[in-house]
């Protein structure tokens, strides 16, 4: 019945600090429509100038949700059991060789929530945002087949990607606006600037 069996448990709960009420199978989430959660690593570097380039996956063409989009350096399902800091150590790894002692660098930085309805079903999601700086000769390599390629851009080619197309895996461009808002790249003086900080988060993000 459901598609892309993840052998990974969420929890079903009241609030992201509850005791679950039961435990239920990755992919069977948007079916029952319960709030899931995650972790996204923004993975930038900072030039002699001061200027932020950020590294942009490609996820692999043959992923079964999302082929083919552009999606963060490290981002996963948050599930039963682990903390946020060592998921985003794990995934670190696991996605892009980043090796433990850096990615122990990775600073927590708030969160992005939104309602999105798929043909699955609804999906409530809450994603924590972390900031992890690298250095310049850091290169990250594809480890478990997930990725195509990773890229290094600046962040106007980034800005501009997400404003004009749809390259991005859609939740990625929250993340990647509110980091664009903290580092001072979007300014109050944006057109919609309020507007678009309050959407950053949107439903009941407990």
């Amino acid at each position: 019945m459901f598609s892309g069996w993840r052998n990974e448990l969420y929890p079903v709960t009241a609030a992201f600090d509850a005791q679950p009420a039961l435990l239920l199978e990755r992919a069977a989430a948007p079916y029952f429509g319960i709030r899931a959660y995650g972790v996204h690593v923004n993975g930038y570097v900072v030039g002699a100038d001061g200027s932020k380039r950020l590294w942009v996956a490609r996820r692999s063409a043959s992923k079964q949700t999302w082929p083919g989009k552009l999606d963060h350096i490290v981002a996963g399902g948050q599930p039963y059991g682990l903390s946020c800091s060592a998921n985003v150590v794990k995934e670190c790894w696991e996605e892009a060789g980043v090796p433990q002692q850096l990615a122990a660098a990775a600073a927590p930085v708030g969160f992005v929530s939104y309602v999105s309805i798929s043909e699955e079903g609804l999906k409530p999601d809450v994603l924590f945002c972390y900031d992890l700086q690298l250095p310049e000769d850091f290169v990250p390599q594809p480890q478990d087949g997930e990725v195509e390629e990773f890229m290094l851009w600046d962040m106007s080619k980034v800005a501009s990607v997400i404003s004009r197309s749809t390259q991005y895996k859609p939740n990625c461009c929250l993340v990647i606006i509110d980091f664009l808002v903290r580092h001072g790249l979007v300014a109050p003086e944006e057109a919609g600037y309020l507007q678009l900080v309050r959407q950053l988060r949107t439903g009941d993000p407990l």
